[in-house]
């Protein structure tokens, strides 16, 4: 039998009239787990869909309720204000630590070590008692007797403010670290390129380091801003209507657990969705400058897949 290949293996031309037969690779492993993993989503799916006693019905009735809408605004603004006060502090915190002063590198590395030692719940329960410690507030010269202010400490710390306080200060011990890892992560050259063209230091910092180092920043920043979103769940101790709190009240007075704990937790999911979708599209804004190959989404590879395999059944015809 004549070998198909033989009659073209000196003619320059004749490769561009073979036919190449492309055959996708298999993977049966693959298309076996994620078998299984559907087959688990779809039982559990219809676990939840069919038992009674989720009772889906209360979970309806209450997921709209002005007081959970009330408690909802209260987590989105705790959340809102620790990411603020948290960013800004802890900023200043990453620049402190690597500062070349040894006392401010002190205090923020104290301060960091202090807050990210203790417990949320145990710092919202200090602040919260605050005013048994500290009847009045003052500022004025130490060891004197100059007094430039003071204030009743129990009017400057409510439930609100405790709890702002109490998110904020712990939240900036954690961005400090994620700061500074970033900045420690651009390139040194980076630094010594600034340097040489003569730029102040804030500006080396503001406008060179920290714009570059944001890019690192973001994705560990943004688990930060939803873990501290599910975490404000914690102030429910401060009797604070939150979104967590306003649940508990009203099914310790109406007996119904499992739906509105369900309130909850789909309107958790629906707060870090929506900060999620938000990472997505912040980073890929910080990213403009960076060159780098993206995986096509999954309509694009079908497309690519089936305009292949109409491409092949026309030159096999």
């Amino acid at each position: 039998m004549k070998n198909p290949d033989a009659g073209w293996r000196d003619n320059a031309d004749a490769p561009n009239d073979v036919v190449l037969k492309v055959v996708p690779a298999r993977y049966p492993w693959r298309m076996a787990g994620a078998a299984f993993a559907l087959f688990i989503i779809t039982g559990v799916v219809q676990s939840i869909a069919t038992n009674p006693r989720w009772e889906w019905g209360v979970f309806a009735q209450w997921f709209f309720e002005p007081a959970i809408l009330n408690g909802l605004g209260k987590t989105l603004l705790l959340t809102l204000l620790g990411t603020l006060f948290g960013s800004i502090l802890g900023t200043g915190l990453a620049l402190a630590r690597l500062a070349r002063s040894w006392l401010l590198n002190a205090l923020a590395w104290s301060y960091i070590w202090l807050f990210r030692s203790l417990p949320l719940l145990l710092v919202l329960i200090i602040l919260y008692n605050f005013a048994y410690l500290y009847d009045s507030l003052s500022l004025g010269v130490p060891f004197t007797s100059i007094t430039f202010f003071t204030h009743a400490t129990t009017d400057l710390l409510d439930q609100f403010s405790v709890a702002v306080l109490g998110l904020s200060l712990v939240q900036a011990a954690y961005t400090a670290e994620i700061i500074r890892g970033g900045i420690v992560g651009v390139d040194q050259g980076q630094h010594e390129a600034a340097a040489a063209l003569g730029l102040p230091p804030y500006r080396r910092t503001f406008r060179i380091i920290l714009p570059q180092a944001l890019r690192a920043i973001l994705p560990t920043g943004f688990n930060e801003v939803i873990s501290l979103a599910k975490g404000t769940s914690i102030v429910y101790v401060l009797s604070m209507p939150e979104l967590f709190y306003t649940v508990q009240v009203i099914y310790n007075r109406t007996q119904q657990v499992i739906p509105l704990l369900m309130v909850a937790s789909v309107w958790y999911l629906c707060i870090t969705t929506v900060l999620s979708v938000l990472q997505h599209f912040v980073e890929n804004y910080f990213a403009r400058g960076v060159v780098r190959q993206r995986r096509p989404a999954r309509l694009t590879l079908f497309r690519r897949s089936a305009t292949l395999k109409e491409s092949s059944d026309v030159r096999s015809a």
